[in-house]
């Protein structure tokens, strides 16, 4: 009795877990780049009361064991790397990949971290930064006194501006992605940032649209790949199941009270 108790907790548990995920994604719908979690669960331990196999006789065995299951837990929230919608912004720093790959950042700390957020601007030294001042890597700075509307930028990731005085267009840069064995394994760290891990595997540079990249689209953002209707259904489907948890408590609670009201 006292196991279903704790089994039901432990189901009750999990869901919190699995609606806090789906939470955050709802969180997250106009988030640049975003990437949706998914909760997988695994069941606990067993307790084995009977092991199948067991000699019944000389000449018989038993043939079902009897297990019984200690509950639910989170075995892991894994991140969906399915590609996101399109949106044209008109912004000219705005850049979005269009398949497989990254962007690589350089943190304030010299590390390096990868997002798929292409809503770049430019600092006061016409370098090309994040939203919170990430250096965008390789080194892409504009030149003193250009055009900021003659940016332009390839699929391939080639970056050219024009300056005043001139009809001819000046390359700036060369947009560089990267991909993981497992993205999946990346770290997430705030800030539409990931960084690497072992599970992740070391990054692979790349040219856009070549070796497997993506391109670069420009002048578009990539949106979050959250679908709110997908996740208004895993939503109900977690209210339930927490309710169904709590029920399998309530009724052993009343099976306890009605063995110790046997006694009067």
């Amino acid at each position: 009795m006292v196991r279903s108790l704790w089994t039901g907790a432990a189901g009750m548990i999990g869901q919190q877990a699995n609606i806090d995920t789906i939470s955050n994604n709802l969180a997250n719908v106009n988030t640049s780049g975003y990437k949706k979690m998914r909760a997988d669960f695994e069941d606990l331990l067993y307790q084995t009361v009977k092991t199948a196999g067991t000699p019944a006789t000389e000449d018989t065995v038993v043939p079902v064991g009897i297990q019984m299951g200690h509950g639910v837990k989170v075995a892991a929230t894994q991140r969906m790397f399915t590609q996101g919608s399109l949106q044209n912004t008109e912004n000219v720093y705005d850049m979005a990949i269009n398949g497989e790959g990254f962007f690589r950042i350089q943190m304030y700390d010299g590390t390096y971290a990868y997002t798929r957020d292409g809503a770049f601007k430019v600092d006061s030294d016409g370098r090309l930064v994040t939203s919170n001042g990430y250096w965008v890597l390789p080194d892409i700075t504009m030149p003193e006194n250009y055009l900021p509307q003659t940016i332009a930028v390839t699929q391939n990731g080639r970056v050219s501006v024009k300056v005043p005085g001139s009809d001819d267009p000046i390359a700036v840069g060369q947009i560089e992605l990267y991909r993981f064995p497992n993205p999946v394994g990346l770290s997430t760290v705030g800030e539409n940032l990931f960084k690497e891990t072992n599970a992740s595997g070391e990054a692979i540079a790349g040219r856009p649209g070549f070796e497997g990249m993506g391109t670069v689209v420009h002048k578009f953002l990539e949106m979050s790949n959250v679908s709110v209707v997908r996740e208004m259904v895993d939503l109900i489907v977690a209210q339930r199941a927490y309710e169904f948890n709590s029920k399998t408590i309530q009724t052993s609670d009343n099976m306890l009270g009605t063995a110790t009201g046997l006694k009067r």
